[in-house]
């Protein structure tokens, strides 16, 4: 087994929408304790945009002893904008300590970027003709390439530790810049037979290979939907689209399954995505659950509060193990 990792989020920005409204010093201190003592995870990848909110986090993840793998998020920003932030992030990371930090570049930009993909916003790129051209004619590779080399170049001016960057598996990175090799890998309908094989076509690079997310929503047919299983919800209504039954049973069988393959396939670590998603609120009305869009390991509530769902347990049993 490599790396036991989770996903913490901070807090990021996508448009109005904030996955983290709330940011306080002494619950993030808590959950992360909580993921090193009672998930029994060894590494977290702390997301999110606030510079300050993920330099405070990853401080925090290091004392408790957690490695910690530091992925700055800019949505919607230009190629400009989101490499100063980059930057700008990098160079507050320095101050960490480079043995136990690992700086991504970036994650599945060609999406979350604006530039590459026509559209200023994240659901004008994810149109399905959009998503038919990214992965039928492969024109975001180069500029998407291009964008990396420099963004390399530029952090390690200012970071001196490892640096990666969380791939979609529909960008064909060329890994030379970096020191491992990170892909965000779901499975849907799409996927289902060859997961495995897929993931290990990126053994190939001659570098260790981490999956930076893997996850599965808690509803029925998430499973066929992977990555996009939070298409459910309608944040600004406060609702969801349709009707949809709570499932964390399956949530936790799918999760832990992938975890196995991406062990069977020489994995050197993954992390699942992800602990918490506050303003994906969990409520007793099916048309206000919000939480069945949310990848988390644990269920949120209105007030603050949060409780462990079935994968919660279920990771924790593995990782133990």
């Amino acid at each position: 087994m490599g790396i036991r990792g989770i996903n913490y989020d901070v807090g990021t920005q996508t448009g109005p929408f904030l996955s983290r409204p709330v940011f306080l010093i002494e619950e993030v201190r808590r959950d992360l304790g909580v993921i090193r003592d009672e998930l029994h995870c060894d590494a977290v990848r702390i997301s999110g945009t606030e510079r300050s909110r993920l330099i405070d986090a990853a401080a925090i993840a290091l004392n408790l002893g957690l490695e910690v793998w530091l992925a700055p998020q800019s949505h919607d920003a230009d190629a400009e904008k989101t490499l100063a932030h980059l930057r700008d992030c990098a160079a507050a990371a320095q101050d960490l300590g480079r043995e136990r930090v690992v700086f991504l570049a970036g994650g599945e930009l060609s999406i979350f970027m604006k530039g590459i993909l026509k559209g200023d916003t994240l659901f004008e790129r994810l149109r399905p003709a959009q998503m038919l051209k990214l992965r039928l004619m492969g024109t975001h590779n180069r500029p998407l390439n291009a964008f990396l080399h420099q963004a390399a170049n530029e952090v390690r001016a200012v970071f001196d530790g490892r640096v990666s960057y969380a791939s979609a598996p529909v960008e064909r990175v060329d890994w030379s810049p970096f020191d491992v090799v990170c892909v965000d890998t779901y499975r849907g309908k799409r996927n289902r037979t060859d997961y495995g094989e897929r993931f290990r076509r990126h053994l190939q690079h001659g570098k260790p290979v981490y999956a930076t997310e893997v996850g599965c929503c808690a509803y029925r047919g998430a499973e066929d939907k992977g990555g996009m299983g939070w298409a459910i919800a309608d944040p600004e209504h406060d609702r969801l689209t349709g009707t949809f039954v709570r499932d964390e049973e399956l949530q936790a069988r799918e999760v832990i399954d992938l975890l196995d393959i991406l062990d069977a396939e020489g994995a050197a670590g993954a992390f699942v995505f992800t602990f918490a998603a506050p303003a994906l609120p969990h409520r007793d009305d099916p048309a206000r659950d919000l939480d069945l869009a949310s990848y988390g390991v644990v269920r949120c509530y209105d007030d603050g509060h949060w409780e462990p769902k079935r994968l919660f347990h279920a990771l924790a049993a593995r990782n133990a193990g």
